[in-house]
């Protein structure tokens, strides 16, 4: 199997890594890409050197079983289709191809049908909305989803190391917005992305259509309200779910502990610093809402590893199964 990851020195880049390392995935060969600046970077894998070249468009005249794109938005629209041309799957972490309707918009644990006999391009969703569409996901089959609204918690590594070290900055006694619009140490930010005309910033329509197409329900109303808070890493949601069927909380419960990448606390809650390097999405303070058509729930998950790196390495795994490789 030969791999590649675009972006690789960057916060997710580095992590793919990682999770890879994790999965004990071993392949033939595996190249790293970055921006000129940070050619001749050395990275290690499974302790081995591995020094990072250039992104250019003759890095993908060799073929690759799967390239990871973890660059942006720019990078992913210009280079992800020529890697797609010579290359098996391209699982790409930015929103750039999520709302493209050929394009399958992966959580494996829910919807890796779609990978079945598929070659192209992959998109990983957002980091918030992949936390929480996995519990959705289990109650929506039990009960039926109908309404969502989530109010976000997110982290500044959501932005990248320039977020981290923005709030490390202000920390220090620094002055400087930095890259958000507000200063981030001791203070909450309700924006993220830029404001459409509907109200709602980009993060949050990027959680109502993502939900419904992972979902694959349009109906699913979604109100979201997206907020950076001055944590390293961790997002957390506030989610409030209405039901077609009345909930039976014993039965939710009872699928949420059961389901996989899904650590349910029942008569504890957990913070953003407890869950670790833990790849799963967590739940507790399982409620019922306003009724028993109903459900309210805190939700927990690293952003940079069930948000981005860990599902991008999932959909490899799930993919590689499918055909029989692993």
């Amino acid at each position: 199997m030969k791999i590649a990851i675009v972006g690789a020195t960057g916060e997710v880049g580095r992590m793919m890594i990682n999770c890879l390392e994790e999965q004990n995935i071993k392949p033939k060969k595996l190249e790293l890409f970055a921006s000129a600046k940070s050619q001749g970077t050395t990275l290690y894998y499974m302790d081995q050197p591995l020094v990072v070249k250039e992104l250019t468009e003759e890095s993908f005249r060799d073929s690759y079983d799967y390239v990871f794109f973890s660059a942006g938005g720019g990078v992913a629209r210009v280079f992800a289709p020529i890697a797609a041309e010579h290359s098996g799957l391209v699982i790409d972490n930015s929103s750039a191809f999520r709302n493209e309707e050929d394009i399958p918009l992966v959580v494996p644990q829910i919807n890796a049908d779609l990978l079945n006999g598929y070659q192209g391009i992959v998109a990983n969703p957002n980091c918030s909305t992949i936390q929480m569409v996995l519990p959705l996901a289990v109650l929506d089959r039990a009960f039926g989803l109908q309404k969502v609204v989530v109010s976000t918690y997110q982290a500044v590594s959501g932005s990248g190391h320039s977020g981290i070290e923005t709030l490390e900055k202000q920390r220090r006694g620094g002055i400087l917005k930095g890259i958000y619009p507000e200063i981030i140490d001791l203070n909450v930010i309700p924006q993220i992305g830029v404001f459409l005309d509907s109200g709602y910033s980009s993060e949050e329509e990027k959680m109502k259509f993502e939900t419904q197409k992972i979902l694959r329900n349009e109906d699913i109303m979604v109100s979201a309200t997206t907020v950076r808070v001055p944590v390293i890493y961790g997002h957390s949601n506030s989610v409030y779910a209405e039901f077609s069927k009345q909930v039976d909380m014993r039965e939710a419960t009872r699928l949420l502990g059961d389901a996989p990448a899904i650590q349910l606390h029942e008569n504890s809650y957990i913070t953003p610093l407890a869950i670790g390097n833990s790849n799963d999405a967590h739940v507790c303070r399982l409620r019922y809402g306003v009724d028993q058509h109903s459900v309210s729930f805190w939700n927990v998950g690293h952003n940079v590893r069930i948000g981005a790196a860990a599902n991008a390495v999932n959909i490899l795994v799930a993919h590689v199964k499918a055909y029989g490789k692993l």
